[in-house]
């Protein structure tokens, strides 16, 4: 199954938001969508949704619109609704049944552990919980596509590992993920694949694990029990530049990426106070860092 986007434009008047979209997004691989505000995210995936047209291209899924669930950025339960009146709404809009939805709510109530809170208004609820409520809300028709803006922001660390395993099981089931979101660790824990967006252009995509095993790589990690002496010998190395120490490692910048793996053996070789080494590989942050700034 897959998301094909070709040629996509939109634009607002005379503001061009869109320039020529082509993307791929395959189930089973979630995809994370990322861009600084004003890139043209938003705009993507309302295109996809279905709440306006795009100005040129096409867009080919084997989803409908009612197949697509939606956890948005800004979240809106309906605060004197009870918690499982809302959840049956929404699912009966997807064209569920009455029976099936007041089943499914039920399921997803116990998988958010949020049983208890069924029959209470949505105001009683925490910020956290009621965000649990939104992605179950977005589960509840059981969709094929699953688009989560910034599914994790807010999260305790106990909620939100429930919502990652959650998802994780959406993506084993074969779904079509969409991740929007500026937290870069939760992208590179989901995603398979990325596309950077940049002024309505996507300026990088591909496999993440490639993208980064492809990126220049600019520093080491060298370990050892005496990192004070360490340190001390490494500013002897003008290619080098410390840039950060943890409990048992120093990472330095090399000046010259091309010959990053020599110099590091060498290094090693030469001190003996060293006890191991790793390049680094770069961060997706930083790789966003370089493809999400301005340019001309």
């Amino acid at each position: 199954m897959e998301l094909v986007l070709r040629n996509i434009h939109k634009s607002y008047g005379s503001h061009h938001v869109l320039k020529g979209i082509n993307l791929t997004v395959k189930s089973g691989r979630a995809m994370g969508l990322l861009g600084r505000n004003g890139s043209g995210k938003t705009t993507m995936i309302r295109g996809i949704m279905d709440v306006f047209k795009f100005d040129e291209g096409d867009i080919s899924m084997v989803a409908k619109p009612d197949e697509i669930g939606y956890l948005p950025e800004e979240r809106g339960v309906y605060p004197k609704s009870t918690i499982k009146e809302q959840m049956m709404y929404f699912a009966m809009l997807k064209g569920v049944s009455k029976k099936d939805a007041n089943a499914r709510a039920d399921y997803w109530l116990e998988r958010m552990e949020l049983t208890n809170y069924a029959n209470k208004k949505a105001d009683n609820l925490s910020k956290g919980n009621q965000q649990k409520i939104q992605v179950a809300i977005a589960l509840m028709h059981e969709p094929k596509v699953l688009i989560l803006d910034e599914p994790f922001s807010g999260l305790d660390p106990v909620n939100s590992t429930l919502l990652k395993k959650i998802v994780r099981e959406q993506i084993e089931q074969g779904k079509i993920v969409f991740f929007s979101s500026h937290q870069m660790a939760s992208v590179e824990e989901f995603c398979d694949d990325i596309a950077i967006l940049n002024k309505g252009e996507i300026v990088l995509q591909g496999d993440l694990r490639h993208i980064k095993a492809t990126y220049p790589k600019e520093r080491i990690s060298f370990y050892a029990d005496d990192l004070e002496q360490l340190e001390m010998s490494l500013n002897s190395y003008p290619e080098l530049a410390i840039e950060s120490k943890s409990n048992d490692a120093i990472i330095v910048k090399v000046s010259e990426p091309d010959v990053i793996f020599d110099l590091a053996k060498k290094i090693s070789n030469e001190l003996s106070s060293i006890n191991g080494y790793r390049v680094v590989e770069p961060s997706l942050e930083e790789i966003f860092i370089e493809f999400g700034k301005d340019f001309n």
